[in-house]
């Protein structure tokens, strides 16, 4: 059996016989091998090799992992598949044909009968593996943080701005004079527009005296002060909040993670890793959601993807205690971060919230003046549900600033004002997409501006 066919089975369990090999250029698309029994099955969207035959004995192989949501982690034991697995991106080095005997993906490794090889080359071979591993990895984050980071805040808001520009326009259609009446539909239409029964209440008192003020009576004249008023009000309810994040001056700076199942804890913590990382901060995660099925094996491929070590203990161990050995690990490793990703708990659940306290305690009584930030993580599709979650848990614990993931999914992103007016809690990261830099830092005054801004220019 030819290289081909070797790799084709291990990623697909099928095996194309060739008896000919001819000097022609061969195109092979290789994805994983995805079975029941699988402990995290990855969302792929593209292959992970590409393999281009240009002579019998003669392979160019690119690794096409840089835009999967998971890598699939591949062990392999033979000098030629961990060469192919090294292969270089940018320059797709040539790589000689050898045979090797079919293998498995991810829990069974491949194994191979060298040719012209000895065994002595084993502990050779599986560190080479290791390394070339490290490098597709690392070069692929590198690659997707260079492309997402210039992602277009208008294009993550395009829903929202869908659906504001909508309802706007709907309620200056009707239009006829400011009256009472047309304060009432202004206050039914920002409440409509998530930003909370309380906030559309305070709005509508200011928006009133503006108006006024203003001596605006057209309908442009009015839409135009409204409009100014609002994007005003974004940045203003954030002037004296901290959004930025509060590193430790000395020490590994400990950042924990809350929020219910489903929100984005785990993938958030694998995209500011890689933020992180790229900063050239030393990185640690600690997987302390214990009881997850999958939530361990999650965070480690966010590891894998981000080239930094997780923290793991066995199935159903106290997260208490991973937090510990985090926090050890960080000390010894004298790492920048740890992040603590934790099991997704109601707020009103009394067991989780005392676990949490505990992790708290352990982490200050190793690291004084830790954590530096406790993070909640809320799904904006959830709307005014997110707003009563934020809300519970600053009364059960101490948050310091919201993550709002799937911005770009949703037509509720005016769930920021809210969150932030109601409860004084910065918003610090918003996500506007799935790839590593489409989490970015919120800021106020650009959100508002990219949400009203092109209203104003009509």
């Amino acid at each position: 059996m030819g290289l081909f066919d070797a790799i084709k089975k291990a990623f697909t369990g099928d095996v194309v016989e060739s008896t000919n090999l001819k000097p022609k250029i061969e195109v092979v698309t290789l994805y994983p091998r995805i079975t029941a029994d699988t402990p995290f099955q990855p969302k792929i969207d593209k292959p992970l090799v590409k393999v281009e035959r240009l002579m019998p004995n003669k392979l160019q192989v690119k690794p096409m992992v840089g835009d999967l949501e998971s890598k699939v982690e591949l062990d392999v034991s033979a000098v030629n598949s961990a060469e192919i697995m090294k292969a270089d991106v940018s320059e797709l080095n040539e790589i000689e044909h050898k045979e090797v005997l079919p293998g498995a993906l991810a829990s069974e490794p491949i194994e191979a009968g060298l040719t012209d090889q000895g065994d002595d080359q084993d502990t050779a071979v599986e560190k080479s593996a290791i390394q070339a591993q490290e490098v597709v990895t690392s070069e692929s984050n590198m690659d997707e943080m260079t492309q997402t980071d210039e992602t277009d805040l208008d294009q993550g808001l395009h829903k929202t701005k869908k659906s504001w520009s909508q309802r706007w326009n709907e309620f200056m259609s009707n239009f006829r004079r400011v009256d009472e009446d047309f304060f009432d539909d202004l206050e039914e239409t920002l409440i409509k527009a998530d930003v909370g029964a309380e906030t559309a209440f305070k709005l509508t008192d200011e928006l009133r005296n503006e108006v006024k003020l203003q001596n605006a009576k057209s309908k442009e004249a009015v839409s135009k002060v409204i409009l100014q008023k609002l994007i005003d009000h974004y940045t203003e309810q954030g002037r004296d909040e901290d959004a930025s994040m509060h590193f430790a001056t000395s020490g590994p700076t400990v950042i924990l993670f809350v929020g219910v199942n489903g929100v984005g804890k785990t993938t958030t913590i694998g995209k500011l890793a890689a933020r992180y990382k790229h900063e050239g901060k030393k990185v640690l995660l600690a997987a302390a959601d214990t009881f997850r099925a999958g939530a361990t094996q999650q965070l480690q491929v966010w590891g894998e993807r981000d080239g930094v070590e997780v923290i793991v203990g066995p199935p159903k161990s106290d997260p208490a205690s991973v937090v510990y050995d985090g926090v050890k690990a960080a000390i010894a490793q004298e790492a920048d971060i740890l992040f603590v990703d934790t099991a997704g708990r109601l707020q009103n659940n009394v067991n989780l919230m005392q676990e949490l306290s505990k992790m708290k305690r352990i982490i200050e009584r190793e690291l004084p003046d830790q954590p530096a930030e406790v993070l909640l993580v809320l799904d904006s599709t959830t709307g005014q549900n997110a707003l009563q979650q934020a809300k519970l848990f600053k009364d059960s614990t101490d948050v310091t600033g919201i993550v709002l993931t799937k911005l770009d999914g949703t037509a509720k992103g005016g769930i920021v004002l809210p969150i932030r007016n109601e409860l004084h809690l910065p918003v610090k990261w918003i996500g506007l997409g799935e790839q590593v830099g489409d989490l970015k830092p919120f800021d106020a005054n650009d959100f508002a501006k990219s949400l009203f801004g092109p209203l104003l220019e009509l």
